[in-house]
């Protein structure tokens, strides 16, 4: 006998060795609203069909948590890529990105066509069968060779190179009647789980649509994000020209030497968007008078590093930028807003004091000379240190921070003399046609090297920060993305190969006796995929500096 203890209820059972996480759910008796999809066994992300064989402690997890949704989606794409290659032999299906609160698919059929109005649909009722029929997804082993020569003949080709390039012995795959695919993380045990989805057209492709995170018996709101799929499909174009589609492809290159092209290209095209903000602003300073840029962005986009950046071909085109951040103008630590459990919310509207950051920049664009206040984070107060600022003819002004686009934030200030330039980070890549990248992960990894290299946060603090950093760029970032002039995208291709070398040392020391192990171990395991590239390869003006460190720190703040 074995003896397990549930998390969910706190307290202990007994069970034959060999028990399934499925049967040990059953055993414990607690609030169930929606269906026990995967669980954390000390710590680690498993699937309902583990076996357990020694003492463990086990935390059960349904779709409102974030490692509950990635089962779910997985899953679902798995059902997606069944129906597909039912219906359409020979057809390629690929999962592009999450958008709009579902997954952008691409499908090209055998003779080059894509999928029509009525192919979508008879997919999405292909797949209402194979889900109706609960049919099981069996995890199988296989050596690194034997599972390369199975996808192969199966005409997985990206599978095969992100395989062969993961340095890997033995691998995991999961079949569904028969069909064999790899997900690098578990699934559920049967597709009779799946049962809310919904398939429609989206811009020449498919969006796969997935049940909401608060109410997992109904669908996602979907959204309208035409901006944001645009940027992404900027950022894909190269990557096609080159060849560049998965993982695997951008491993290859870069273990036949050319990890510096690439750099130096992903650097070349980032420092051409900047130029051509700086170009259309400098129009919009001539044409209809705009003498003020906010930025934004969610965390660890890189929006310092772009001011700076922009800062630089302003001046260029003849511009006198001045710019400071929201962070400025933060209240004292003593009126920041809080959760309801005390702690206090940093990313609230409410914690930057909007009035006097709107009233000083009205004053700034009336020709006034303003002393900008500082914030000291160490004694949580808002000081005076003399640092004065004044605006003349050619003077721009570059507001930077977190809420720089909320509409309240500058209400009184005529729209036509606003830029408005949103940063995010939109991964071009997936590891493999079945499977995303997170949109986030890079983001996340970034904030952790930062922090540590500080010595602000630990990465299990970090961590641990993380989902009420996710609430909150939800809740005051996002929502205003639409809405910029210009979406500026700060994904590198070879980002994640650059951080693995700083971030494995940092995530290593996060106890595996804590709830941030689970995800640590996550990112530990989803590295492992991306063939290592030197930082000494970055530049220094390079926007992944900010989060590796040794960049330069030029201010052009005045």
């Amino acid at each position: 006998m074995i003896r397990i203890f549930c998390k969910n209820t706190g307290t202990f059972k007994e069970f034959n060795e060999g028990v399934t996480l499925a049967e040990v759910a059953d055993s414990f008796d607690f609030p169930k609203p929606y269906p026990i999809i995967s669980a954390f066994v000390n710590n680690v992300s498993e699937g309902l069909k583990y076996r357990v064989y020694g003492r463990k402690d086990v935390q059960f997890l349904d779709y409102t948590t974030y490692s509950g949704r990635s089962v779910y989606s997985r899953s679902l794409c798995f059902v997606l890529s069944k129906a597909v290659r039912d219906l359409f032999p020979g057809a390629h299906i690929s999962m592009k990105r999450p958008i709009s609160k579902g997954y952008y698919c691409t499908l090209t059929k055998a003779d080059g066509s894509s999928a029509s109005t009525d192919d979508i649909s008879a997919i999405q009722a292909r797949m209402a069968e194979i889900i109706a029929a609960d049919r099981p997804f069996r995890r199988q082993e296989a050596s690194l060779d034997e599972a390369v020569e199975m996808f192969r003949r199966h005409g997985y080709e990206d599978k095969v190179k992100l395989l062969q390039t993961s340095g890997q012995v033995y691998i995991t795959y999961y079949t569904l009647d028969g069909e064999p695919d790899y997900f690098y993380d578990a699934l559920v045990p049967s597709t009779g789980y799946l049962k809310i989805f919904a398939l429609e057209p989206l811009e020449g492709g498919i969006l796969l649509r997935i049940p909401d995170r608060h109410h997992p018996d109904r669908l996602a709101p979907k959204l309208s994000q035409p901006k944001t799929f645009q940027a992404f499909l900027e950022s894909t174009r190269w990557n096609k020209i080159m060849g560049l589609s998965n993982v695997g492809d951008v491993n290859l290159a870069c273990q036949k030497g050319l990890a510096r092209e690439l750099i130096q290209v992903s650097e070349a095209l980032q420092e051409k968007k900047i130029v051509k903000m700086a170009e259309a602003i400098y129009d919009g300073y001539n044409t209809r008078g705009i003498r003020l840029v906010l930025i934004t962005g969610p965390s660890s986009s890189g929006k310092s590093t772009v001011c700076r950046r922009l800062s630089i071909q302003l001046l260029a085109c003849g511009l006198k930028p001045i710019f400071f951040s929201t962070d400025d103008y933060f209240v004292n630590r003593v009126e920041t807003p809080k959760f309801p459990d005390g702690s206090y919310d940093f990313d609230n509207f409410d914690t930057v004091d909007h009035d006097m950051l709107q009233k000083d920049i009205l004053r700034l664009l009336a020709g006034e000379e303003v002393e900008i206040p500082h914030y000291n984070f160490v004694t949580g107060l808002r000081e005076w240190n003399g640092r004065k600022i004044k605006m003349d003819d050619e003077s721009i002004l570059i507001v930077e921070g977190l809420h720089a686009l909320n509409p309240d934030l500058t209400d009184h200030i005529s729209d036509d003399i606003k830029y408005r330039i949103f940063i995010n980070t939109i991964t071009s890549i997936s590891l493999d046609d079945h499977n995303c990248i997170p949109t986030s992960d890079n983001r996340l990894l970034r904030r952790i090297l930062r922090d540590y290299n500080k010595g602000a946060f630990s990465a299990r603090e970090s961590i641990a920060q993380w989902p009420n950093v996710r609430r909150a760029e939800v809740q005051w970032i996002y929502p205003f993305q639409e809405n910029a002039d210009v979406l500026f995208n700060s994904a590198y291709l070879v980002e994640f190969a650059v951080l693995r070398s700083h971030a494995e040392q940092i995530l290593s020391t996060v106890p595996k006796n804590c709830p941030e192990y689970s995800e640590a171990s996550r990112l530990l395991k989803f590295l492992h995929y991306f063939t290592p590239v030197s930082d000494a390869e970055i530049p220094g003006t390079s926007l992944l500096k900010e989060f590796v460190g040794g960049g330069y720190n030029t201010s052009f703040k005045r």
